[in-house]
């Protein structure tokens, strides 16, 4: 495979996009493209749809490619999507990353292979190097998706070494939802100058990554608070990102007290005047009215809104 080209790569807030589902637990493509709409108008530089705020191992493969396509159809620059595209299954990762690369998407979130645990290094590599070697396309941007807390199988960075060796250019940076600001630092560190973008997977890291050589935040609460965070993107080398900064805090405190993705949705079925937005796929369940109760209280407390949805 020749090197990858340059082009230009997403930078600034990412959302893992809400999936909107209907009664039947079948996705709605048009809620879908309508808050993807949104989102890019009120401050996300790119949309990591897919992702696990996404529910995305709730759906199959066929049922996130009709949501890709429907994005595309619908005005979503194709640019602007880092979908994730990591499963189990070696041929469903394929399947997906080619279509992501043949839609012109910016980039891919990869996961590794998480049902295995406790797997070496070497057997993740060979994985990531058959997805890439399948494809076969230097317009693809693979960014590695490290969330131990969930998957319990991490990125390591002997791992990113060993791919950056392989496939510079194709392999272009991680999402480090690792809650460790030591090893999102370490990363940092150890590959600047590498063409190795990295992304923290939470608002409360980004100006810190910024003021460290990271390229942005990929977070969950890209999803009801774009605009702010955003602000501390701009903003962050100014004398007002410190006070931004505690700002998106405070509201990230409020939505972690209960489960994060049922918030998501709760919060913007009541900003958003649309109940249909409240439905998880199980095995996830919505908020309890108390719970619900709590969170919209203290964001209404916190000034917090969602204006244009």
């Amino acid at each position: 495979m020749k090197l990858a080209t340059a082009q230009k790569r997403i930078e600034g807030v990412l959302s893992p996009v809400i999936t909107p589902f209907r009664r039947d637990l079948s996705p709605d493509a048009d809620r879908f493209v309508k808050h993807c709409r949104w989102l890019m108008k009120n401050g996300c530089a790119g949309l990591a749809v897919f992702g696990t705020n996404s529910e995305a191992n709730s759906m199959s493969v066929e049922e996130k490619l009709e949501l890709l396509e429907a994005l595309v159809k619908g005005g979503v620059p194709a640019a602007s999507l880092m979908p994730g595209t990591g499963h189990c299954a070696l041929s469903d990762s394929v399947k997906m990353t080619r279509e992501a690369v043949r839609l012109g998407c910016g980039g891919v979130l990869m996961l590794p292979p998480f049902y295995y645990k406790g797997v070496s290094d070497e057997g993740l590599f060979r994985h990531f190097s058959e997805v890439i070697e399948r494809v076969g396309d230097e317009r693809l941007r693979l960014y590695l998706y490290h969330i131990p807390p969930v998957a319990n199988v991490g990125i390591t960075l002997k791992l990113i070494e060993m791919l950056l060796a392989r496939y510079p250019g194709i392999v272009a940076g991680a999402k480090d939802s690792s809650g460790d600001w030591a090893n999102t630092k370490a990363m940092l560190d150890q590959f600047k100058g590498a063409g190795f973008d990295v992304f923290p997977g939470s608002e409360v890291f980004l100006l810190d990554g910024l003021r460290a050589g990271g390229k942005g935040c990929i977070t969950a609460t890209g999803n009801v608070n774009p605009g702010a965070i955003s602000e501390v993107y701009r903003n962050w080398n100014t004398g007002k990102a410190d006070e931004l900064q505690a700002g998106i805090n405070v509201t990230r405190k409020i939505m972690q007290k209960v489960p994060m993705i049922p918030a998501l949705k709760a919060v913007t079925a009541h900003f958003g005047n649309d109940q249909a937005w409240k439905t998880v796929r199980p095995p996830l369940v919505e908020l309890s009215a108390e719970q619900k109760k709590q969170v919209i209280t203290e964001l209404k407390a916190s000034g917090f809104s969602m204006p244009g949805l």
